[in-house]
């Protein structure tokens, strides 16, 4: 590996090395130039003057060594539409590298939607032995190689719900590999491309709240994948409402409780579910329109079956940041199950022996219902199941913190529900457990709802947040204890008017939420006393921000106040022109920690008794006069115990003072702001840090709202503030940077990049997924209503070709083929097929099929037919000519 001389001024070799790996052999030129380089340290601009000086550029790198001889790299690329051409070669570079750093997180469809028999019946017999043999004559009469709709239409003709479920559920990725930091100890994974026999292996592994980030980019380019997408989420969502640590096609898994592996830890994360299931559920709404609908009473889902148990309301309150018991006794019932069942072991059984099934209605309901009933209000969804959000950093969040963040996207998910909800049967059926806990939460949120035209009181709120956790507490009792497939009618016009009265309990707690410089809190701080439970703030974060503009509750003009107070705040870093996590700011040394007041001493009748008896057990005082706390309390678990220990000596001394030393060792060390390695790290999430896949987050959030506001004909001064907003905040990514400032090569992705130095751990960050969405939205590819449009409203007009080129790409069937492009124009594939843009004066898309055929359409939308033709992948399109009017 090629190492930079100075961080801020060199970057790794990596980009080079990383994709002369991949390609295996390649010998082009540039290969030669960086072996011959290839010393301790390299100046980056000396390497790049070498690579210019052999006609080696870096965008031409990557063709380069495809034209050397690599056609099976360029394939996979190209299926996942990662070939594009226009005059910003950067950004087009940019976007191979991200398609091709998606698919590697969370695999492809190499064939299509092609789907090898012999595999599915693999698959089938892996996850369910029972079933493979009752369903062996079906299995084994499909033909060797079949379409997924296909295969779909057959099996549900069998009306067995779990291979329904399951054929759903098959997803015949490949070349995937588990997410995570490869430098991380535990990430042990490996590639695995070829089965034993040479034929192509079909298997996916990633960490559950990772791999369905990049199934969504995936899913724009393979889209009648997208139901088994969802089918796959929301059955390894759990009966309490949760999700487990990871999703492989062998089935799930979960974290265990290892005494000697100081990095084992157990807990639900809480944020993921709510929007990466509404993006999911948003891209089949705008691609297949009803679908969903037809979804919502059929009973073919099921539980994940995770061996933890969330402990009662009480013990929550009592201790928020040790929440659930881990099951030995339930992981050996699990366990013999998945041993005489195969991967269904892990699904949640009833007493009859049944899976207990579900509907796609109770599913999305299991999810919110559980989040609504740790809902506090004017702060947030309670973190109080041992893992933070989002961002690691803020571990230390859990228990204490609540979360404004997945409260925002909740409202997005609401919101689309009533819709959704709307046009779903009259009538739903539900389990039992779940209809009473829905009741209850509706009866808590109607007798209180008069308390939203002012603000919770201390006694309101704790009244409220009792009520809602004491029901989600009763509902875990029953579904742990005896679950049961009685079923109740939950009738939609009720859940329409739940829903519209959760939204506004959400929307007071978000306007409640609005700072004074016109940002919006992320996280809050709760605590707990006698009959009250009060609400304190943090610092502003960048990822608050994110999901409030992703909220879908803010005007185009709120849209911009925020953005504008966004660049003003304390967390723009000018020198990268870019945002961090949080504003930077210094920590206190050692000398200014752990002084306790002289006055607090001095009033103290115990600290007086202890240093008459020489006892430093508790406080110590120092050369100067000064007093501390025994320096080897961790936290104030420790504190407690010391106390309780000097009861023994000094009994009523330190039961008058007990609360006193309490309070003031909090105020002192103030544990609960603490928000983990956020307030105390230089790297990584840290301070100072800018972390790139949130600033990708809210690039895609600013193009979500300017998209909207295009789409409804807003001003126009503000789609212009908008604009610059985007391009703006496009610009700090990268892509356009010198090495120099970048700290690394700007086309590759980086994670982070701390105060102090360049650009860190290139690769593998789920920034690509933002990213190639984002790409899509610059070049106008919008689908809704199941139609396909081409309208980009902030194409930079640059991007338009200066001169004639040829366009490389490579068909469904696996061909190469090249397109004479002009001036005026640029190219890119979508669902693999050629799209070509010219500028002209009007709008129209010209068509060609692949029997000669060619349609002339007026306007810049295809039919729903013709936009079928291209989410089947059915090759009867071969080419598509776009001609915009461009202003």
């Amino acid at each position: 590996q090629i190492t930079a001389e100075k961080d801020i001024k060199g970057s790794s070799g990596a980009y080079f090395v990383h994709h002369h790996l991949l390609l295996e052999g390649g010998e082009s030129s540039s290969w030669k130039i960086v072996a011959d380089v290839n010393k301790d340290h390299i100046d980056i601009h000396d390497l790049m003057e070498q690579l210019s000086t052999a006609d080696n550029s870096l965008e031409k790198l990557l063709e380069n060594d495809i034209a050397a001889g690599n056609l099976e790299l360029l394939q996979k690329i190209a299926k996942a539409d990662g070939l594009q051409l226009s005059a910003d070669q950067l950004a087009t570079g940019r976007h191979i590298s991200n398609v091709l750093f998606n698919i590697m997180r969370g695999g492809l469809f190499e064939d299509h939607y092609g789907i090898l028999i012999s595999d599915f019946i693999g698959y089938i017999h892996q996850a369910n032995k029972p079933l493979s043999a009752v369903q062996k004559v079906f299995l084994e009469s499909l033909p060797g190689s079949i379409s997924q709709d296909e295969l779909m239409k057959q099996v549900q003709s069998k009306g067995n719900p779990d291979l329904i479920r399951l054929s759903y559920e098959y997803l015949p990725l490949s070349f995937s590999r588990r997410h995570g930091d490869p430098s991380r100890p535990w990430n042990k994974f490996s590639i695995d491309l070829k089965n034993k026999d040479g034929s192509s292996k079909k298997y996916y592994q990633g960490n559950w709240r990772d791999i369905f980030q990049n199934w969504e980019a995936l899913a724009l380019s393979i889209p009648c994948f997208i139901h088994s997408m969802i089918v796959k989420f929301v059955n390894a969502s759990t009966i309490d409402g949760y999700n487990p640590y990871r999703i492989t096609s062998d089935g799930i898994d979960w974290e265990v409780v290892e005494p000697d592996d100081p990095w084992s830890y157990i807990g639900y994360w809480g944020d993921h579910q709510i929007i990466y299931l509404q993006k999911l559920l948003e891209l089949s709404h705008h691609h297949f329109p009803g679908k969903l609908s037809s979804l919502m009473d059929e009973a073919i889902f099921v539980y994940a079956n995770v061996p933890y148990r969330i402990k009662s309301y009480d013990s929550i309150v009592a201790n928020p940041k040790d929440t659930i018991e881990y099951h030995d006794g339930l992981e050996e019932v699990i366990s013999g199950r998945v041993r005489e069942i195969g991967a269904d072991g892990k699904i949640i059984y009833g007493e009859n022996g049944q899976p207990i099934r579900a509907t796609l209605a109770e599913k999305l309901l299991v999810t919110l219902l559980t989040k609504l009933s740790n809902f506090v209000p004017e702060a947030g969804i309670w973190l109080n199941t041992q893992r933070p959000e989002w961002n690691d950093a803020n571990n230390a969040l859990v228990g204490n913190g609540v979360s404004m963040v997945t409260l925002y996207y909740m409202r997005r998910y609401v919101a689309f529900l009533h819709k959704l909800f709307d046009s779903s049967p009259k009538s739903l059926p539900l389990n039992k457990s779940l209809y009473m806990l829905w009741e209850g939460i509706y009866q808590v949120l109607q007798t209180n709802q008069a308390v939203l035209q002012k603000k919770f009181t201390a006694q309101q709120r704790r009244s409220f947040v009792d009520q809602l956790g004491q029901l989600g507490e009763d509902y875990r009792n029953v579904v742990y204890q005896k679950p049961s497939n009685e079923k109740a009618t939950l009738q939609t016009v009720k859940l329409s008017s739940f829903l519209e009265l959760t939204l506004h309990y959400i929307d007071h707690s978000i306007k409640a939420n609005k700072r004074s410089d016109d940002l919006y809190h992320a996280y809050n701080l709760i605590n707990f006393s006698e009959d009250e439970l009060s609400v304190s703030h943090l610092y502003e974060m960048l990822e608050g921000q994110v999901a409030i503009l992703s909220s879908g509750i803010l005007t185009t003009a709120e849209s911009l106040q925020v953005l504008d107070a966004l660049k003003s705040s304390k967390m723009y870093r000018e020198d990268q022109y870019s945002y961090m996590l949080y504003p930077n700011r210094e920590l206190p040394g050692f000398l200014d920690k752990n002084n306790i007041p002289n006055s607090f001493v001095d009033n103290s009748a115990l600290a007086k008794q202890l240093f008459s008896d020489s006892n430093q057990e508790l406080i110590t005082k120092d050369t100067k006069g000064g007093f501390h706390f025994n320096g080897d309390f961790h936290n104030g678990d420790d504190l407690r115990a010391k106390l309780d220990k000097l009861k023994l000596q000094y009994g009523i001394l330190v039961e008058k003072e007990y609360e006193a030393y309490m309070e003031i060792f909090e105020e002192i060390f103030d544990h609960k702001s603490f928000t983990g390695r956020s307030g105390t790290f230089y790297g990584y999430e840290g301070l100072g840090s800018i972390y790139w896949h949130m600033v990708s987050k809210l690039l895609l959030a600013v193009q979500e709202n300017l998209q909207l506001a295009i789409d409804q004909d807003e001003d126009k001064e503000l789609i212009d503030g908008l604009v610059q907003h985007y391009y703006e905040i496009r610009a700090g990514i990268g892509i356009n940077k010198s090495p120099e400032l970048y700290g690394a090569f700007p086309t590759d992705p980086y994670s982070h990049t701390p105060g102090h130095k360049g650009a860190q751990q290139p690769g593998m960050t789920g920034q690509v997924k933002e990213d190639i969405i984002n790409r899509w939205a610059e070049l106008g590819v919008k689908v809704s209503d199941g139609c396909i449009s081409f309208a980009p409203g902030f194409l930079h007009p640059q991007e338009f070709l200066k001169e004639t080129q040829f366009f490389e790409y490579v068909t469904i069937s696996g061909q190469r083929e090249r397109i004479e492009l002009k001036t005026g124009e640029l190219a890119f594939t979508y669902c693999q097929v050629p799209i070509v843009y010219k500028m002209s004066e009007r709008y129209q898309i010209q068509l060609e099929k692949s029997d000669g055929q060619n349609i002339l359409i007026d306007g810049q939308k295809l039919t729903p037919e013709l936009s079928a033709h291209l989410f089947s992948r059915d090759q009867k399109i071969s080419k598509i000519r776009v001609f915009l009017k461009m202003v």
